[in-house]
Parts: structure tokens; sequence; C-alpha cells
């Protein structure tokens, strides 16, 4: 009595435009040289389809890893970037220049409240978190390429201030909100954090009038802004993570990249009348801080001619060469 027995699974899958057919076969080991020398003429098509089939599996899964490499390489090539104080009015044209630019930068936001996060979009890149508690952001600074400072105690004008006396406004600060707790804590909070993280640079956005003690904008509030802002720009300077800190003049709402920008240092640029810059000159000069090497380990001043006055600015590289300062 013949026993059926198995021989090893024979499968083939032979695409076609529509579907695919896949060839199997058993025989009985007394009719196994019967079957092999009977089709032993006739098998060659079929052991070219085979042959056929896994060329094109090969060809096709060589396909496959070279697109994947090409897809990885260009999405490893884009820099992921966290903007902090991406709630205010600077941080969100930073936020949204980032965004606009898909193919150089994977943007990322942190605010301090969900009522921030609402206001420019609510995306799934905008984390919530206070720079007071440096627990609080480690999940939006990690695996961050570089960091964008922005974040920054802001004056509240005290109620009952009437523009017809003559008089000065008065101003202060909330509780928790100085600018000890969020100038000087909060941005070492998020200096220390990025250097744990590995970040590879630092943009930390200041104020001119740093070297002047007696500048009116430490008189707000009583809070001393600029001095416990220049305590964090030492701060980082020290840190040893490439950095680059912009000491912005007096910020205005007003179109950008139609103005002929200025640096300077230690505040030279306030004795002159071009002691302003839009905010979105502010926000593009943060952006293309990353990408040159003349823009790393540099301290300037910020500032940009009248509207019609000069050349607007459009080669960064050469902005940057100008400036000498470390801090």
């Amino acid at each position: 009595m013949n026993m059926a027995t198995r021989v090893p699974f024979i499968s083939a899958t032979i695409p076609s435009p529509n579907q695919s057919h896949k060839y199997s076969c058993w025989v009985s080991s007394s009719s196994l040289r019967l079957h092999t020398l009977h089709s032993s003429s006739t098998s060659n098509s079929s052991l070219s389809l085979l042959s056929l089939s896994s060329r094109r599996i090969k060809i096709n899964h060589t396909r496959l890893i070279r697109t994947s490499v090409v897809a990885m390489a260009a999405e490893s090539s884009k820099s992921t970037v966290l903007v902090t104080g991406a709630g205010g009015r600077t941080g969100q044209i930073v936020y949204k220049k980032l965004k606009e630019r898909p193919d150089e930068y994977v943007a990322r936001g942190l605010v301090r409240t969900e009522e921030s996060k609402q206001k420019i979009g609510a995306a799934d890149d905008v984390f919530v978190g206070d720079i007071r508690d440096a627990e609080s952001f480690v999940p939006a600074i990690q695996g961050i390429d570089a960091l964008i400072i922005l974040t920054s105690a802001v004056p509240q004008m005290k109620p009952g201030f009437d523009p017809t006396t003559g008089q000065r406004p008065e101003f202060y600060f909330e509780d928790g909100l100085y600018p000890e707790q969020v100038d000087w804590i909060g941005q070492k909070n998020q200096i220390d954090a990025a250097k744990a993280a590995g970040v590879k640079q630092i943009v930390l956005v200041g104020s001119m009038g740093g070297t002047q003690l007696d500048n009116p904008l430490n008189s707000l509030g009583n809070g001393n802004i600029l001095v416990w802002k220049r305590k964090a720009e030492q701060y980082l300077a020290d840190s040893g993570i490439p950095y680059t800190i912009i000491r912005a003049g007096g910020l205005q709402d007003k179109e950008g990249g139609v103005r002929e920008l200025l640096v300077g240092k230690d505040d030279e640029l306030l004795q002159t009348e071009t002691r302003t810059i839009a905010r979105p000159d502010v926000a593009e000069v943060c952006i293309q801080a990353l990408n040159f090497e003349e823009a790393k380990f540099k301290a300037f001043d910020l500032a940009s001619k009248p509207e019609g006055k000069g050349s607007p600015t459009k080669d960064f590289k050469a902005l940057f060469s100008q400036i000498t300062t470390r801090f």
C-alpha cells in the first residue's frame, strides 16, 4: 500500500495587474520519481515564473528600502525646534514661521495655559507647561534640536489710569510672575533642561538696555527686568551650549522683511534714532540664527532703519558675520 508522504511545500506568487496566483503541490512517495521524470520537461515554465516572481519581489523590496531610506534621510535633515513663550506676540510669529517651512523644521510650541494653546490653534505640537516648574515641560523639550526662548515677564498697567491727566501710568507684576521668577529662574530651568536633553543650539531673545541699571524698563513694577534678563543671558553664555543672544530694540507690530536690519553691542543703538524693530523681523532673525555658524556663540543688539531707508536685509549670513561680541 502506497503511503502518501508530503514533500517540501512549493509556493510561488505571480503578480498580475488584477490578482495573484499561488501554486502548491504534494505527491506520494511511490510516484515521486515518476512525477519528477514526467514534469522535468514541463516544469521549465513554472520555474521561470518562480524565478521571475523572485526577481520582481527582490526589485520591489529594493525599491521599498530605497524609498524608506530617502524618506528617513529627508526627515532626519529637518530640525525639531521648540519655541517657548509661543503664546506671546513675538512667539506666535516664530512658531507660525517654523510651521510654514515644513521641509526644514518640525515646530513645537510651549505655552503656559490651555487658553494660550487654543489661541494659537491647539495643535498637538503645542505643549502646556510652566517654565518655573522644570518637570512640567520635560515632554516638550525631549528630542528637540534647537530651543528658541521667548518667555518674559509682562508688566500689567494698574487700573484707573487716565491719560488725560498727563501722568505716567503705573505698572505691576502678578504674584509669582515677577522677572526674577520668569526671566531668571524660568529661563535657567529651560537652559538646564535643554543641556540635559542634548539640545544643539539655544536662541534667547532679550532686550536692549541691559548695560543701563537706570533704564526705565527696570523701574516698571520695581521688577528690575533687564537685570534678571542679563543674568539669564550670562548663564546661557557660560553653559557651553552653542547660543545666540538677541537683544531686541523696541518691538513694533509692523510688517517684517521691508527694513534694513542693524546689529550693535553694549546698547550703542539706543543712542541713535534706530532703536526699534518689527516683531516679524525679530522672529526671522531667530530662525535664521539656526542656519549659520556665524550666529553661534554671539550676543548682539538688534534694531532696524526706518522703512524706506536702506535696503531690506536678505543676506543673514553677512548680518551675523558683522557680529564680533560673544556677550
